[in-house]
C-alpha cells in the first residue's frame, strides 16, 4: 500500500507541476488559464509536492493569499493523514 501511495503522489505531483507551468505560461501570454479548482484538485489527490516545487521554481501563485490558504490546508490534511496512518498502522 505504501508504494502505491508513493506512486500516486509522484504521478499527481508531475501532473500538478505541469499544470502550474502551463498556467504560468498562459498567464504570461494572456491566454485561457487553468481553474484554481483544478490545481487544488491535483494537489488534493497527492500533487501538493509538485505544486510546491512549481510555486518555488516558477514563482507562480505565491502571493495570492486565497490560493495559499487552500494549498496549505491541503498540505495540513495530508500531514494529518500521514500522522494518523503512522499512529494506527
Amino acid at each position: 500500500m505504501t508504494s502505491t501511495v508513493l506512486i500516486i503522489v509522484l504521478l499527481a505531483s508531475l501532473a500538478s507541476f505541469g499544470a502550474m507551468a502551463w498556467d504560468k505560461r498562459a498567464a504570461r501570454l494572456a491566454q485561457r488559464r487553468i481553474p484554481e479548482s483544478t490545481l487544488h484538485f491535483l494537489e488534493a489527490i497527492g500533487g501538493w509536492p509538485g505544486s510546491f516545487a512549481a510555486q518555488r521554481m516558477l514563482r507562480h501563485k505565491t502571493r495570492k493569499v486565497s490560493y495559499q490558504l487552500m494549498y496549505w490546508s491541503i498540505v495540513a490534511l495530508w500531514a494529518m493523514g500521514a500522522v494518523a496512518w503512522m499512529r494506527w498502522r
